[in-house]
């Protein structure tokens, strides 16, 4: 998945923003405006761009061993925050997964009003895979 086919998949999700409160290069992904559930950074110079992705600690594990492109979160909380490399490696529907699943994990920790509105949008829906949305 290229940086810019995350980012139109983390700007499906109901009411996602983006910012740059880090200054140019780190795009900050968040719901309601409030809670952060996604970071992107780098991408420049040919290297490949990585993604922070809040996860439930076990599945956090459990990503990291199956994929390599998948560490630690990079200056996050380690036990909650995976780092993914958009190096090609981790597949498509896997990172959407990833991100669907962070979305909610953080939608559901916003307060009642803010996550029944998001969640009831989200319904059973997940964001198109990169390159089936008709681009």
């Amino acid at each position: 998945m290229t940086p810019e086919q995350f980012i139109d998949a983390a700007l499906w999700f109901p009411e996602a923003g983006e910012s740059e409160p880090f200054g140019p290069g780190a795009l900050v992904y968040k719901v309601a405006g409030r809670k952060m559930f996604a970071l992107l950074t780098g991408g420049g110079g040919g290297a490949p761009a990585t993604v922070n992705l809040k996860c439930d600690p076990e599945l956090a594990l459990e990503l990291r061993q199956r994929f390599p492109a998948v560490t630690p979160g990079w200056h996050m909380d380690k036990r909650h925050w995976n780092s993914v490399l958009l190096d090609g490696t981790v597949p498509d529907d896997e990172l959407v997964e990833m991100l669907t699943h962070s979305y909610t994990r953080v939608a559901e920790g916003l307060r009642r009003a803010d996550r029944d509105r998001v969640l009831a949008v989200l319904g059973d829906d997940a964001p198109p895979l990169p390159g089936t949305d008709g681009s």
